[in-house]
């Protein structure tokens, strides 16, 4: 037997066996009971695992619909805090990835009110705008925010209104702020990192990651744009993001790297505090910020765009020291996130070097994750921070994607 075909054999026995230990939905403590509904930590993100097992033919259906039912049995949130990974919108992804015929009259309510959220989501941050106040994550990014709806609009809803609203937001995001402190970007944050107020970030920040920061609605831009989708402004927006990630770029022997945010006294002196680049995962390292601009760059035909983020991703792949900044095997902040950026982004690539790099990064995943499994630490079932994201990632990169799944991570 081949090495590559010992390995596709490991990382197949492995997601099974991981899949396995999550067959069966434990009851959650009642003061926990709205994780069900969350794709990140909960039953939601678990029925999305076997979802995409089903379909290839490796899964239970039986066994996705238990956990369909135990993401809906707790009552699904449409509230003003309501995005992609949590209430509504998160359970429209997980019925829209089993297909339509499964939950065909789920779906129409479940859609009327992800269709009605997001216009009320839209009016609250154009009216915000108005205002001249900063924004919070909670109001764009990816996980929380219009930019995450967003995302799964484009893939089941582009032709409808609520889409177009989304986009027109996110291209008023990038207009400059007037606050009495001076202009802003319009992506400037009122708080930190951590969602509070400190003195380190003392008038908020500028972040750049994927998950919470501007290169998300770069990401949902860009890959409008390549399916045609475009509103007034829409190529400005995304020149106007390419210009901030190229001015705050940073350039060493590994290859480009961006830091993960700006304060306001970098913004001032326009030089950044962080002097090395720090973990390569896909929340705020180099691979989301890479992949965002490699999609902006095959959206504009700006080659050398696509270029420079390809070469940034390879650097960190390349760079021992940034990749023994991963300590943990979940998708957010770990290995398998990294893999699934890298794959994504390998396949749209204009060299092989970063696919080159996918079976080493595979084999430590499944050394990393083994190692974590024997700490107490590690617990967590959910799809984006816990075991069912390994699972998932170990049965993607075997398996072709049929769902459509890693739309919620805007890798694809």
């Amino acid at each position: 037997m081949s090495a590559p075909t010992r390995l596709a054999h490991t990382v197949t026995g492995a997601a099974d066996a991981l899949a396995q230990q999550l067959a069966v939905p434990q009851p959650l403590p009642a003061d926990l009971h709205w994780r069900a509904q969350s794709l990140t930590r909960g039953a939601a993100g678990i029925a999305l695992l076997h979802i995409e097992r089903a379909h290839a033919g490796v899964g239970s259906w039986g066994t996705a619909h238990t956990w369909v039912r135990a993401a809906a049995d707790a009552g699904i949130s449409a509230a003003d805090e309501a995005g992609l990974h949590f209430g509504a919108p998160a359970l429209s992804f997980v019925l829209h990835a089993a297909g339509t015929g499964r939950y065909g009259p789920a779906l129409v309510g479940v859609d009327a009110h992800v269709s009605a959220l997001t216009h009320r989501r839209v009016d609250l941050a154009q009216a915000r705008i108005d205002r001249g106040e900063l924004p919070g994550f909670a109001e764009y990014d990816l996980l929380r925010g219009v930019t995450g709806i967003g995302a799964h609009l484009l893939d089941h809803a582009p032709g409808g209104d609520a889409l177009g609203r989304v986009l027109d937001y996110l291209v008023r995001l990038t207009a400059p702020l007037r606050t009495d402190e001076g202009i802003l970007p319009g992506w400037w944050v009122w708080h930190d990192p951590h969602v509070t107020q400190s003195d380190e970030f003392r008038g908020g920040h500028a972040n750049l990651g994927l998950a919470h920061g501007i290169t998300g609605p770069l990401a949902l831009l860009a890959q409008s744009l390549r399916r045609g989708i475009t509103v007034d402004g829409h190529l400005d927006a995304i020149a106007v993001i390419c210009a901030w990630l190229d001015t705050w770029r940073q350039d060493a022997d590994t290859g480009p790297w961006w830091p993960q945010w700006i304060t306001r006294d970098e913004l001032r002196t326009g030089r950044s505090n962080q002097h090395r680049p720090l973990r390569p995962s896909w929340c705020y390292g180099t691979p989301g910020l890479a992949r965002a601009q490699q999609l902006a760059g095959i959206a504009t035909e700006d080659l050398h765009r696509q270029q420079v983020a390809e070469h940034a991703l390879a650097g960190a792949l390349s760079d021992p020291a940034q990749l023994a900044r991963l300590t943990s095997p979940a998708i957010c902040h770990g290995l398998a996130g990294l893999i699934l950026t890298c794959w994504c982004a390998a396949a749209d690539a204009r060299s092989p070097v970063i696919a080159g790099h996918l079976p080493d990064l595979v084999q430590a995943l499944l050394r990393n994750h083994a190692d974590a499994a024997r700490s107490p630490a590690w617990h967590q079932p959910g799809l984006v921070e816990g075991t069912a994201g390994v699972a998932m990632t170990l049965h993607s990169i075997t398996t072709p994607d049929s769902s459509g799944w890693q739309t919620c991570l805007l890798i694809t």
